[in-house]
């Protein structure tokens, strides 16, 4: 395993912390998360926002990673993301690719299908 791969393990796991705060410390000052389904977002203290705006919601979250690979700076890692919005389960597949530096996340992409997420919600 490298070291941006467990860097990224970690990451993954603080999740179910849900402190936004917590989470951005992981990107590099200049660092963007492009979660697909929304336009990317540039800056550890946009990124914490933006996480906070949708945790909000959540009353509790585990990931799980299915496969992760790694090479040299990029890891991807593909990942059951188990939360709860409320009182509903949302089981959620993703896909994130994470490119870093210096021992942070310069760059995530997360890849999911928003409607899996949105038909939980609606009931």
């Amino acid at each position: 395993m490298t070291g941006n791969e467990e860097i990224v393990r970690d990451f993954i796991n603080a999740w179910s912390r849900l402190d936004p705060a917590e989470l951005a410390r992981y990107f590099s000052a200049d660092g963007t998360y492009h979660n697909m389904p929304a336009g990317p977002v540039t800056g550890r203290e946009n990124i914490e926002k933006f996480i906070g705006g949708f945790l909000k919601n959540w009353s509790s979250t585990q990931w799980d990673i299915l496969n992760i690979v790694s090479r040299d700076d990029v890891v991807i890692a593909e990942r059951l993301d188990r939360t709860m919005v409320g009182a509903r389960a949302v089981d959620l597949p993703c896909c994130g690719v994470f490119e870093m530096k210096d021992g942070k996340i310069k760059l995530w992409r997360d890849y999911f299908d928003l409607a899996t997420y949105t038909r939980v919600l609606r009931g």
